[in-house]
């Protein structure tokens, strides 16, 4: 992966009071993303050091470092929130699943992982073709290729479930 690469982990909303904290809306399942000492970007990439952050209603309040008025809050609003790929050799991240190549319990390429849908049974691998594998038949990843097990019936030239 590529070590400059930013993900979203949220948007900020509107202003909140006259010293320039702003309404964040996380869409990261990592409160720590914005934890006070975390770095953080905007789509520009420009870094922002968060000095402030706290539960609000459904969202944060977060303070940004060099953002000390309402005004430079309000300029902020609806843009995205980056941060760089959290470290973890444990954890599979689901940007690292994309781009890799798909391979059933036969050993037949199945095609590129394009993208991940959230769906509240089971995360989705969608592929190039449209193709939607629930990540519960996810059973390894390596060298960049994800092996499936499967049940007959998910890939269009395999037989029909019975």
């Amino acid at each position: 992966m590529d070590s400059d690469q930013l993900l979203e982990i949220g948007r900020i909303g509107k202003p909140h009071g006259l010293r320039g904290e702003l309404i964040v809306a996380l869409t990261s399942n990592v409160d720590e993303r914005i934890k006070v000492g975390a770095e953080v970007y905007l789509t520009s990439k420009k870094k922002y050091v968060i000095i402030g952050s706290k539960p609000y209603k459904k969202n944060f309040l977060v303070s940004l470092g060099g953002i000390t008025s309402r005004t430079e809050a309000e300029n902020l609003a609806g843009e995205l929130l980056l941060a760089k790929p959290l470290e973890d050799p444990n954890i599979k991240w689901a940007h690292d699943l994309i781009g890799n190549l798909v391979i059933d319990n036969e050993g037949n390429q199945r095609g590129l992982i394009v993208e991940i849908h959230a769906n509240p049974a089971s995360d989705l691998l969608v592929l190039e073709d449209e193709t939607l594998i629930p990540v519960v038949f996810l059973k390894d990843i390596k060298d960049n290729k994800v092996f499936v097990d499967t049940p007959k019936g998910i890939f269009q030239d395999s037989q029909s479930c019975e």
